[in-house]
């Protein structure tokens, strides 16, 4: 039997949901569709956003040959293969899922053939393809992000799928909470969709139908999908906010609704932008919080992340770096800030090296001209920035 969220692959970008930073009138990617031109593209996003969709969609609507490989199921002789045919055709498309996990022999025999345009690629990751993927792949493509459906996408994509299921009997109400469920996957919320209708007495699908096939909690769902990215900002806000019993609740809700990976990516920016130079340890902590998480999985899990969110809670704040970076961003996204100071250039004769100084501290600037008075960072009143900033003060006396 083949799948409904199969049946309803796209066969053109125009019927992709949810990517409109990437498709329509305008986008880019609509628009090397209607100029018939493609070049070597990376697409990463969650699973179950449409990358592999989006990458069939553009083969089919320019008619390119393709291929498509996965980067660990697939054999280095599978590549040979593909590249073979490319000499035949004189240009192919090859599609390569988990991009991320191509090895170095892989990649060492694409790389002449990306680099002279007879195989096009279109990578498809869950990961984040700056930090996971090889540079010499990476500057051979343009990356795009591929983003969560929103749940009005996904509501169209399910209302699409009544025309194949016969006779199926399902409210608004049950249809918002299939797409409340699946988090911004439109797969998921298809899938859960299919399985419903076959497993409903006379294909009739209520809320009691979706509780015996989903393990997810359907209380915490919010009709207007606001409760999910509520509790992830709520999470913060308590931390952030020294509200270890609320911070605990909300940690409690994400982790009832399967969110392992946004508490994880959640906790490491809170640890940075709100903790930071109070208490400096707790990026480590974080991190190793977040290992051990991931060696227990579920249910143990609950408890590393229990322990760091509350002394995250009960940590003293500070945003001092945060602001900080901002401001200097803000600086140089204006222009115009001048070059480096001379003695500061490489291999300068006239740098003054702080080592050959008492306290390893000599007077010099190191800004711009133009922006050499500019103060960055403001140290917050807080035990740690108060002895770093007293220290600094002393030895500049």
């Amino acid at each position: 039997m083949e799948l409904l969220a199969n049946k309803l692959r796209p066969t053109k970008l125009s019927d992709v949901y949810g990517q409109d930073h990437l498709i329509g009138k305008g986008k880019i990617l609509t628009n090397l569709i209607n100029n018939k031109v493609l070049f070597s593209i990376i697409l990463y996003g969650p699973p179950g956003t449409g990358k592999t969709s989006i990458a069939n969609a553009i083969v089919n609507e320019l008619g390119i040959k393709y291929r498509f490989l996965n980067a660990v199921i697939n054999k280095k002789e599978d590549f040979d293969v593909v590249i073979s045919e490319s000499k035949l055709y004189g240009e192919m498309v090859l599609i390569i899922d988990e991009i991320h996990r191509m090895n170095k022999d892989k990649q060492d025999i694409l790389l002449p053939y990306l680099e002279s345009g007879q195989i096009i690629m279109i990578g498809l990751t869950t990961s984040n393809p700056y930090h996971s993927i090889n540079p010499a792949i990476r500057s051979r493509c343009q990356i795009f992000e591929v983003k969560t459906a929103k749940k009005k996408d996904i509501l169209k994509s399910l209302e699409k799928a009544l025309e194949y299921l016969e006779n199926i009997n399902v409210s608004k109400e049950v249809l918002d909470m299939i797409a409340s469920l699946s988090n911004g996957d439109i797969r998921s919320a298809l899938n859960l969709l299919e399985m419903s209708y076959y497993s409903a007495s006379n294909h009739e699908i209520t809320v009691d139908t979706l509780k015996t096939i989903n393990a997810k909690p359907i209380v915490y769902i919010d009709k207007n999908d606001s409760n999910y990215y509520d509790s992830i900002s709520a999470l913060q806000k308590s931390i952030r906010g020294s509200d270890a019993d609320a911070a605990v609740y909300y940690l409690g809700v994400l982790l009832e609704g399967g969110e392992l990976d946004i508490i994880e990516r959640r906790l490491s920016v809170i640890a940075y932008e709100d903790i930071g130079l109070a208490n400096p340890s707790i990026g480590p902590k974080v991190d190793a919080a977040i290992n051990a998480a991931n060696r227990l999985g579920y249910p143990e899990c609950v408890i590393p992340l229990s322990e760091i969110v509350i002394e995250m809670a009960l940590s003293p704040k500070s945003n001092s770096a945060y602001l900080a970076i901002d401001s200097a961003l803000n600086t140089i996204r204006k222009g115009d800030t001048g070059k480096v100071p001379k003695h500061l250039i490489t291999n300068s004769k006239d740098y003054l090296y702080p080592h050959n100084y008492k306290n390893s501290y000599v007077k010099q600037q190191y800004l711009p001209d133009k922006i050499k008075e500019q103060k960055f960072y403001h140290p917050k009143n807080n035990v740690y920035e108060s002895n770093l900033n007293k220290f600094n003060e002393e030895i500049k006396k």
